[in-house]
């Protein structure tokens, strides 16, 4: 089929390789626009742009893609379907009805739960046990469309956000090649969703990272690896930031402070918590590398008792 292929950050290329590699023709790829990145503000292309230009795909990058110039450009291709993924631009009615077979999003959750901007996070950070990413036929709302294909990815105990996106890029990529299969020989069934059953994994920002020692030992582990490796879950410790980048529940209940070191192995310090305390294992102290904490209490250490985020 003749496809024009949606998207911008890492999530997407997966899928776009995996389109490709099947045989489809895509005629163009949308990204978002270039931005300037690190300390030297260079322009950096997307990753779906890098992956377009190692296809030699033609490249198109509009700043509204419901402008009037961007839809006739589109619609100059004539394509058979279009494949959304994390494009981070809404569609205009206009443009889903364009296409021959409509416009398909991969999306990574288990519609109807977790619409919206970050769903791989939200779910580690919920205490989800399962996953998966859902093809969807796109509609006017957000993440609305009818259900397509559902692959399901469980979610390990140990999982961080990082961990658990490749393993939905991975699963995205199986996915849409056999919605695109189904699509073409007549096959694919329309699931509406339950819209009652929704819920919406609001997009993430620094201060979520920020760690509230009074909610539960569990509560806070399961931030620390959602947030792993962005934006990250940090305290503080001396007036510098401290990240946390792996903890473990303790099933003990200790006297002190919310927030308090109550006691220190060779591997860890133990965080007094509203119920538990938490074992930080992992860690990164403004200015430093990150480092494991039995490393980190090798060299400059923590003072007895400290309170952190005080």
């Amino acid at each position: 089929m003749k496809v024009i292929f949606m998207g911008t950050p890492d999530f997407a290329v997966g899928a776009l390789d995996a389109i490709v590699e099947a045989g489809h023709e895509v005629v163009l790829v949308v990204t978002q626009e270039d931005k300037p990145k690190g300390r030297g503000k260079e322009i950096q292309f997307t990753p779906v742009k890098e992956a377009a230009i190692r296809h030699n795909i033609d490249v198109y990058q509009p700043h509204r893609v419901k402008n009037e110039d961007a839809v006739s450009k589109l619609r100059e291709y004539n394509a058979d379907v279009f494949v959304v993924a994390a494009y981070g631009q809404i569609l205009s009615k206009e443009l889903l009805d364009m296409p021959k077979y409509g416009c398909v999003n991969i999306h990574a959750s288990l519609l109807p739960k977790y619409r919206g901007a970050a769903p791989i996070q939200w779910s580690i950070i919920d205490g989800e046990k399962i996953t998966g990413v859902t093809t969807q036929m796109m509609a006017e709302g957000i993440d609305t469309g009818d259900i397509l294909d559902v692959i399901e990815v469980p979610i390990a105990c140990d999982e961080t956000g990082g961990s658990l996106f490749d393993k939905l890029t991975k699963a995205g990529s199986e996915v849409i090649l056999t919605t695109l299969e189904k699509i073409e020989n007549g096959t694919v069934t329309r699931v509406p969703q339950d819209h009652s059953k929704s819920t919406y994994a609001k997009m993430l920002d620094k201060k979520l990272g920020d760690i509230d020692f009074s909610k539960e030992a569990e509560v806070i582990e399961r931030l620390v690896r959602g947030l792993n490796p962005w934006p990250s879950a940090y305290t503080s410790y001396k007036g510098k930031t401290l990240k946390i980048w792996r903890a473990e529940v303790i099933d003990k209940e200790y006297d002190g402070a919310f927030g308090q070191i109550v006691d220190k192995t060779k591997k860890a310090i133990i965080v007094k918590t509203g119920k538990g305390a938490l074992a930080i294992t992992e860690l990164q102290l403004e200015g430093k590398k990150r480092m494991t904490t039995e490393a980190f209490l090798c060299g400059a250490g923590f003072e007895d008792n400290a309170v952190l985020g005080a």
